[in-house]
C-alpha cells in the first residue's frame, strides 16, 4: 500500500549491507534540493539484493514462534508450558511471568501487556512465546501450550463501551473533548444531517513483520528490527526487560513500507526476552495472519453531523459527534481523536464549530496510527455534508466548497490561526478547471473499461458517470505539547561526505533527501547516510512529515556549520565575509569574481563535523473546551474523482484521480509524485475495498485474499493538476508533508462522485456494491 521504500538498514553479522549511493553513481546526474534524485536504495532493491529484517541471519541462531488468544476477551485460569518445553529442540517458553521488568507497555498509555496474564483482550493477543532450533518446532511447541479459558461476552460495539464493564483499571474511555467555538445558539437557514461509518483499514505491510535479537556479553540485547522509531522501542524495551537504555540497542534494518504499523512493540520485547533467556540469537517472522492479529489498524468511527448553513450555501454551523474505536488497547488514540475533532468541519469557515469526540476501549483488535489517522474519517463525513448542502440548495458541489473555503488567517475550530499557506481555494479551482476524461467509446474493444471489467458489468446502458471533489487537511509533526527534536551530524572528509541521523527512511525517501541537503550547501557529490541506530542522538518517530522537517532541518543546520568551517578562512585570505562567498556546481565564488576556486580543492586533506538540532517552535495540549494551538503546520489538498457506476449491480470503475495539492516546496519531484499517487490509490483502496471485518471481535479471514488491496489493475489515472509551492516559512526549505493528505481526501472524492453518479447517500466506506445500486424510481 506504500509508494516506494527506502530505508537503511544494518544488518546481523552475515548479511551484507546496502551500499550507499556515491560520486560514482551520480556523476551525470543532477544533484542538490529540487533535482529528481534516485532513491539511494532502488538499485539493490529492484534487484532483490536489499537486506530486510526477514533476511537476517546469525550464528546459533534459535527461531521463535508466538501463542495467541482465539478469543476476543476471556478470563486466563491457567496456562501449562509443560507439554512444549519438553519438546525437542525448545531451548525456552516465556509467559508473563518471565517478564523481569514492566509487564505493561504502550507509547501513550501503559495499557498493554507484554503476554496476557490474567485477561485477553482482543483476537490474537500474544500469551506465550516460544524459541527452538527450527521454525516448525517452535510453531508446535506454541500449538503445545495449554491454556484454559473462561469466555466472557467480548465488548464489540463502541457505543456499548460507556455503559459496559470496564476492560482496564481505568475504564472504557480513553479520551472525551468537548469542542465548542463560536454561539451554541446560531441557527441556518438550511439544515443537513448525516450519520456516517468508516471501516477499519489495515496497513498491510508488503514485507513480512521481523526482527532478531541478539544477546550482548553484557547482559544486554541488541535488537535489529524494522523500527520507524528506535529510541522509543529501545526505552519500552528496556523497561520491559528490567535493564538500563544503554543495555539495549535497536538498530533498524530494511523497512519494507510503513504507515504506522512499525511502530507496534509487538516483535522486539518477545524476542528480545527469549535472548536474554538463552543466550542465543533468536529470530522471528510473522506469518501474515499473525501480522493480521497483533499489529494496529486505522480506527473504524461513527459519526453523526449536523450542518447549518445560509440560503446562499454559506456555512453557519456544523455540530458533529465523533466515536473513534480503539480496540484493545489506548495506543496513539487520544492523539487521533485531536485531529478528528480538530478537522471535524474540514478545511472550511464555520463560525460556530462544537464537536463531541470519544476514544473508547472495546474487544476489537488494536487501533493506532495509521497514516491520516482521525482527519481521514471526518474528512469522508464533513465532505458527505457538502454534497448535501449542495444538493438541497441546488448548487453545483465544487461552487458550495469554493464559497467556504479556508485560507491564511482564517481561524481552525480550535482556535488556533491558521498561520502556514492555505490556498485551498486555489487548489479547488484547480482540480475543478481540469478537462474531463472523455467517455468510453461504445464499441467491443472498450468493454474492458466497464465496471466490473468484461466478465463483471451488465449492459452498458446502466453505467452512469459521477464527478466528485473533497478537500482535506492534514497536521505536520507531532500535536499538543510533542516535543520534536532532532540531531543530525555532518561530517566532511577527503572530500566525501557522511550523515549521521537516527531519522529512519520507511519509503519517504529522507536518506535521499539528506544526500541532496549536503549537496546543495557543500557541493560535495559523494555523501553517505549511515544507517540509524540508537547509539545515535534520538531523531523521534518516521510519521506526519517529521523527517522531512526536523531531521531534514537539523542535516541543513549542520551541513552549513561545516559550510561556515570551510569558507571562513578562505574569506579571512582575501579580507571578505564569508557571506559574500557562494558555493555552486562544486565551485567557491566570492560575489565580485575575485576568488574562485573548487570544493574539492579546499577540502583536500581536511575533516570537518559538526552536530545540530532542529526543534520546531512548540504547541499547546487541547483544553477542556478543545481550544488551543495544537498544531504545528498545516498541509492542504484537492481532488476530483470521476466514476463509472452500473446502477444495477452497483460495480464501480475509478476512471481518473485529479489532484492538486499545497506542497510549500518541491524537493524532490520524482519522489514527490510517487508519493501523492501512492496516497491516492491507497485512498482509493479504503474508498472501494479495504475492509478488516472483525464479526464479534474475531478478525474474518486474515490474509491477503480475505483482505482485499488495489493492485496496478484496480489504480485509475492519477493526473497532479497542479502542485503550489508557497513555503511555509515556519519549515525548513519550506516543504510540507505529502503523503498523508491524498490518503485523507480521496475516499471522500470517490465518496462524492458515487452519490453525483447513483443519487444515493453513501454514507460509508468502505462503499460495497449494495450502496451503489440506484433506488427504483416511485
Amino acid at each position: 500500500m506504500t509508494g516506494p521504500d527506502a530505508a537503511t538498514a544494518t544488518p546481523a553479522v552475515g548479511t551484507p549491507t546496502p551500499v550507499a549511493t556515491g560520486a560514482d553513481e551520480q556523476q551525470a546526474e543532477p544533484h542538490g534540493i529540487g533535482a529528481s534524485l534516485p532513491t539511494t536504495d532502488g538499485l539493490a532493491k529492484a534487484q532483490g539484493t536489499y537486506p530486510y529484517a526477514a533476511d537476517l541471519w546469525a550464528e546459533g541462531l534459535l527461531w521463535a514462534a508466538v501463542l495467541r488468544s482465539p478469543h476476543p476477551h476471556a478470563r486466563i485460569l491457567s496456562v501449562d508450558t509443560t507439554e512444549a518445553v519438553a519438546l525437542p529442540g525448545v531451548r525456552a517458553v516465556v509467559t508473563h511471568e518471565d517478564v523481569p521488568g514492566d509487564a505493561m507497555h504502550g507509547r501513550r498509555v501503559a495499557d498493554r501487556p507484554v503476554f496476557a496474564k490474567d485477561t485477553v483482550r482482543h483476537h490474537g493477543e500474544a500469551i506465550a512465546a516460544v524459541a527452538a532450533d527450527h521454525p516448525d518446532t517452535a510453531r508446535l511447541a506454541a500449538a503445545a501450550i495449554h491454556v484454559e479459558y473462561e469466555v466472557l461476552e467480548p465488548v464489540i460495539d463502541p457505543e456499548r463501551a460507556f455503559s459496559a464493564p470496564p476492560l482496564h483499571p481505568d475504564g472504557n474511555l480513553i479520551r472525551h473533548i468537548p469542542l465548542q467555538f463560536g454561539d451554541p445558539d446560531a441557527v441556518g437557514e438550511v439544515i443537513v444531517e448525516g450519520l456516517y461509518r468508516v471501516g477499519r483499514q489495515d496497513p498491510a505491510p508488503v514485507g513480512a513483520e521481523a526482527g532478531l535479537a541478539v544477546p550482548r556479553p553484557d547482559g544486554g540485547v541488541e535488537l535489529y528490527v524494522a523500527s520507524t522509531d528506535p529510541h522509543t522501542d529501545r526505552d519500552l524495551a528496556a523497561a520491559c526487560f528490567g535493564l538500563e537504555q544503554d543495555r539495549v540497542k535497536v538498530v533498524v534494518t530494511g523497512v519494507p513500507g510503513a504507515m504506522g504499523d512499525r511502530e507496534d512493540s509487538g516483535v522486539q520485547i518477545p524476542l528480545g526476552l527469549l535472548a536474554l533467556k538463552t543466550g542465543c540469537p533468536v529470530k522471528f517472522v510473522a506469518t501474515r495472519e499473525e501480522s493480521f492479529l497483533s499489529h494496529s489498524h486505522r480506527h473504524p468511527t461513527l459519526l453523526r453531523y449536523r450542518h447549518h448553513a445560509d440560503a446562499e450555501g454559506r456555512l453557519v454551523k456544523v455540530e458533529a459527534q465523533v466515536l473513534l474505536d480503539a480496540g484493545a488497547y489506548a495506543d496513539t488514540s487520544a492523539d487521533a481523536l485531536a485531529a478528528a475533532v480538530a478537522f471535524a468541519a474540514g478545511p472550511y469557515v464555520v463560525p460556530h464549530v462544537f464537536v463531541e469526540g470519544w476514544a473508547v476501549r472495546t474487544n476489537n483488535p488494536p487501533s493506532g496510527h495509521v497514516r491520516g489517522e482521525g482527519a481521514m474519517q471526518v474528512c469522508a463525513a464533513y465532505e458527505g455534508q457538502m454534497d448535501k448542502l449542495a444538493a438541497k440548495l441546488g448548487l453545483d458541489p465544487a461552487e458550495i466548497r469554493m464559497r467556504n473555503v479556508m485560507a491564511t488567517g482564517d481561524l481552525l475550530p480550535t482556535g488556533q490561526s491558521v498561520t502556514c499557506p492555505a490556498p485551498v481555494g486555489e487548489l479547488l479551482k484547480a482540480v475543478r478547471d481540469t478537462d474531463l476524461p472523455p467517455l468510453p467509446v461504445d464499441d467491443d474493444e472498450s468493454e474492458w473499461l466497464l465496471p466490473g471489467g468484461l466478465e463483471g458489468a451488465g449492459e452498458p446502458g446502466a453505467v452512469r458517470r459521477g464527478v466528485g471533489y473533497a478537500l482535506g487537511m492534514v497536521h505536520m509533526l507531532g500535536a499538543e505539547g510533542t516535543d520534536e527534536v532532532s540531531t543530525a551530524t555532518v561530517r566532511v572528509h577527503d572530500g566525501a561526505a557522511t550523515v549521521i541521523c537516527a531519522a529512519v527512511d520507511t519509503g519517504q525517501g529522507f536518506a535521499t533527501l539528506a544526500r541532496q541537503i549536503v549537496q546543495e550547501v557543500l557541493g560535495v557529490e559523494d555523501v553517505r547516510v549511515l544507517p540509524s541506530d540508537t547509539d545515535q542522538p534520538p531523531a523521534g518517530a518516521a510519521a506526519r512529515g517529521r523527517h522531512t522537517w526536523v531531521s531534514g532541518g537539523a542535516v541543513e543546520r549542520a551541513a552549513k556549520m561545516v559550510r561556515t568551517q570551510l569558507l571562513q578562512p578562505l574569506a579571512g585570505k582575501f579580507g571578505m565575509s564569508a557571506e559574500l562567498l557562494t558555493i555552486a556546481d562544486g565551485k567557491i565564488t566570492s560575489y565580485d569574481g575575485v576568488l574562485s576556486t573548487t570544493v574539492e580543492e579546499e577540502l583536500a586533506g581536511k575533516e570537518l563535523w559538526a552536530t545540530a538540532q532542529c526543534r520546531p517552535h512548540p504547541t499547546e495540549k487541547l483544553d477542556d473546551t478543545g481550544q488551543g494551538d495544537a498544531f504545528v503546520g498545516l498541509a492542504f489538498c484537492a481532488v476530483r474523482a470521476v466514476v463509472d457506476v452500473d446502477i444495477e449491480l452497483g460495480a464501480i470503475r475509478v476512471v481518473e484521480m485529479a489532484v492538486a495539492q499545497d506542497v510549500g516546496r518541491i524537493l524532490n519531484p520524482a519522489q514527490l509524485h510517487a508519493r501523492i499517487e501512492a496516497g491516492v490509490s491507497q485512498g482509493v483502496g479504503m474508498a472501494l475495498m479495504e475492509d478488516l471485518r472483525a464479526p464479534r471481535g474475531i478478525i474474518k479471514r486474515p490474509n491477503l485474499t480475505g483482505y482485499s488491496l488495489p493492485t496496478a489493475l484496480d489504480a485509475p489515472a492519477i493526473r497532479v493538476v497542479r502542485l503550489i509551492e508557497e513555503r511555509d516559512v515556519l519549515a525548513p526549505f519550506g516543504a510540507k508533508a505529502a503523503s498523508a493528505v491524498p490518503v485523507v481526501v480521496s475516499p471522500a472524492a470517490v465518496a462524492s462522485a458515487v452519490r453525483a453518479a447513483t443519487g444515493r447517500p453513501v454514507s460509508r466506506l468502505p462503499i460495497r456494491p449494495q450502496h451503489a445500486v440506484a433506488r427504483p424510481q416511485g
